[in-house]
């Protein structure tokens, strides 16, 4: 990584806490922390030792308030496609694929891409002085992290079109009543909540939290074909025909099957 302070991971036990660490730019986002927070979801895809994720934001004033304006707004319109658009999809779709189950710890404003970002965890936790809004009409944009398209599967078309057709802010209680976030934590606590949220699921038999996480996405409508596959390929590997097949490949002859 070109500067790994901009994506901190530290792993205590069986749980990774990943911080978005700008906070002197309120964690707003850019092309490095986008490519870091892909290089952090194939890190912890590959570690064995940790069965769940707390994502948050450092420093007390933001959780994270969307893309950085002095990144994207000088690029030519393809660019902002294929460099900033794209590229934002394919790192939040790939953290909402993620087998591991993420909580996040939503310490201060969420904001554009920020709430985008927090909408890819499974479990939100949020302090009571957090607020969040899709302010992107506002500076002649549109949600461009999948606000319009996760955000609707999340809360509904109804609240997605309130936030996102007026720019207005609501604060956490609003955003619980209306399912944008799952708990409401103590004052200055979302990160120890979200943390305990993490290590109680960390406690559960891993295989069964991250197959029952992919079949619920799946229920959602993400990623249902290649959960099928999947699944479908693991039970199938463990049959009497599936040694069978591959014995009488070694074997070169023809393979008895027994439909067990």
């Amino acid at each position: 990584m070109a500067d790994p302070q901009l994506i901190h991971i530290e792993t205590k036990q069986a749980v990774a806490i990943v911080t978005l660490n700008r906070p002197d730019k309120l964690n707003a986002l850019t092309p490095e922390m986008l490519e870091q927070l892909e290089a952090a979801a194939a890190q912890l895809e590959a570690d064995a030792s940790v069965r769940a994720v707390v994502l948050t934001g450092a420093g007390e004033r933001a959780f994270c308030v969307g893309a950085d304006i002095n990144q994207w707004s000088a690029l030519a319109p393809l660019d902002m496609w294929r460099v900033w658009v794209a590229r934002g999809h394919r790192i939040f779709d790939r953290w909402a694929a993620l087998r591991l189950p993420v909580v996040a710890a939503i310490n201060g404003p969420a904001f554009g891409g920020g709430l985008e970002l927090a909408a890819v965890a499974d479990v939100r936790v949020a302090d009571p002085a957090a607020t969040f809004a899709l302010p992107e009409a506002s500076i002649a944009t549109c949600p461009g992290w999948s606000g319009t398209q996760r955000l609707v599967s999340l809360i509904g078309p109804s609240h997605v079109k309130s936030l996102a057709l007026t720019g207005r802010r609501i604060d956490a209680a609003r955003a619980y009543g209306i399912g944008l976030i799952d708990e409401i934590s103590a004052p200055k606590a979302s990160l120890e909540a979200a943390v305990a949220i993490a290590e109680k699921i960390a406690t559960l038999a891993p295989v069964s939290v991250q197959l029952t996480k992919q079949l619920i996405n799946a229920a959602s409508g993400f990623g249902a074909g290649a959960t099928l596959e999947a699944m479908a390929g693991a039970l199938s590997a463990t049959t009497h025909d599936a040694r069978e097949g591959m014995a009488s490949f070694r074997e070169r002859r023809p393979a008895h099957y027994e439909g067990q």
